[in-house]
């Protein structure tokens, strides 16, 4: 078994990852009475006896809640039930809130936890690539508005992580790549030991090899955690870094009616950041065709593929990005540089425009 800590200075807690990791919430939770366990109906049956299990043997009295699938879910009425499920049952302050499941389930359940009695505890258990390399860790936890994503929600830090391996062995196809693009944020700018790795043993990644998951994980999860540690609540623009290629793919989900995946559309958001600096002179040729190489690896688009493509116009894309959570009155992005990541606030409108176009975004 894997560990990695994020070393907050009020409450430090430990990310385990590994094969059977979701066995270990009972020992960490079997000072809690009562654990309530969201989950949705088909994770819940692949998984959830592996959390029931343990919880019941440490002593917990355990209810498994499901929520609804998608990014529909992730509403303020999700949050809503489920607190209202939580008091019928009779959850108290004392109590633990376990999130089985991927970004989605793990945002409402953190959401819930966060404000049911002004906070009660809760555990991570995510069941996704992509929740176990970035969403389960860090504390953040939300909902989305028609009007864009994540624009409520909470800091809430779980009392621990178990990123279960064994759990990625079922997820769809298309799911499982999703997972892989939100790692392109680490590996294009942040890691070049995962830039090599998702570029040259893609063939071992795509057929999901245990070892190489696990370390892959655990690289994603050390650099999250140190970057939370150190801007825990956002305030410093440290922990924007971990944004890269989020603030189009933010977009592209929205306008698009949640029909990209988010590692969809943040692979083509890493594409924008790096035609986007380039055009800004900030990083040359070599370092945007890294980029391209990466991307393609994967079998991820490069540009806003089919009909989403059609339907976009340039001046709304633009007007979405401006309702960026991390932007502050303007259009703010994170790119690569010759001293690495930086906020970039309202860039040159030429620039922005080759950008786009690069990504299949027409005026």
């Amino acid at each position: 078994m894997r560990r990695v800590t994020v070393p907050l200075d009020r409450a430090p807690y430990d990310v385990l990852i590994g094969p059977g990791a979701l066995v270990q919430a009972g020992d960490i939770l079997r000072a809690h009475a009562r654990v309530a366990v969201v989950s949705q109906p088909a994770v819940g049956e692949h998984w959830g006896e592996r959390v029931m299990s343990s919880l019941a043997e440490a002593g917990c009295t355990a209810e498994m809640f499901e929520v609804g699938a998608g990014e529909e879910a992730k509403s303020l009425s999700t949050v809503d039930d489920l607190c209202r499920r939580f008091a019928a049952w009779g959850l108290l302050r004392s109590d633990a809130v376990v999130a089985l499941g991927g970004g989605v389930t793990g945002d409402v359940a953190g959401f819930a936890a966060a404000v049911y009695h002004r906070g009660v505890d809760y555990l991570q258990g995510p069941t996704t690539l992509l929740a176990q390399v970035d969403s389960a860790v860090g504390g953040k936890t939300g909902a989305n508005l028609p009007e864009g994503k994540n624009l409520v929600g909470a800091f809430h830090q779980p009392v621990a992580v178990l990123a279960d391996v064994d759990t990625l062995s079922s997820l769809p196809e298309r799911e499982y790549r999703s997972g892989l693009g939100e790692i392109l944020k680490y590996a294009c700018t942040l890691d070049a030991r995962l830039g090599e790795i998702l570029r040259d043993d893609h063939a071992r990644l795509l057929s999901r090899d245990p070892d190489l998951l696990g370390e892959v994980v655990e690289r994603c999860v050390a650099i999250k955690a140190e970057v939370v540690a150190a801007d825990e609540r956002e305030l410093t623009g440290v922990r924007s870094k971990l944004n890269y290629g989020h603030t189009l793919a933010h977009a592209l989900e929205t306008l698009g009616g949640y029909d990209l995946m988010h590692g969809e559309a943040v692979a083509v958001g890493v594409i924008f950041a790096a035609e986007l600096a380039r055009a800004l002179d900030r990083i040359d040729d070599d370092a945007v065709a890294a980029h391209r190489d990466i991307v393609d690896a994967l079998g991820l688009p490069t540009v806003v593929p089919g009909e989403l493509a059609g339907r976009l116009r340039a001046a709304d894309v633009i007007d979405q990005m401006r309702r960026d959570k991390k932007a502050s009155g303007g259009l703010t992005f994170v790119l690569a540089g010759p001293a690495g990541l930086d906020r970039v606030e309202d860039p040159a409108e030429k620039a922005l425009g080759v950008a786009l176009a690069a990504v299949g975004i027409g005026a």
